[in-house]
């Protein structure tokens, strides 16, 4: 059985998820991680790496969550209002 991911977004300001294999790239507007074999985008302004545990696969930022992609696929900045 894969692994399933959990996301929870909190009022736009806290996104925690985890099956977070890798941290790509980040930066105070973008951060790219790779969950579950599958390339995730978030975008925002101010985002801040709270956590990040290789090992348990836990991740969490904070900062202004204005949209999340997977893969290469549409924006799910609709479902954040």
């Amino acid at each position: 059985m894969e692994n399933q991911s959990i996301l929870t977004i909190e009022r736009r300001k806290k996104i925690s998820m985890t099956c977070v294999e890798s941290v790509d790239a980040f930066s105070e507007t973008r951060i790219t991680l790779t969950v579950s074999g599958q390339r995730v985008t978030i975008d925002g302004n101010k985002l801040k790496i709270l956590t990040f545990s290789q090992g348990s696969g836990n991740f969490s930022a904070s900062g202004e969550v204005r949209a999340l992609r997977y893969g290469g696929g549409k924006s799910l900045s609709g479902l954040l209002k």
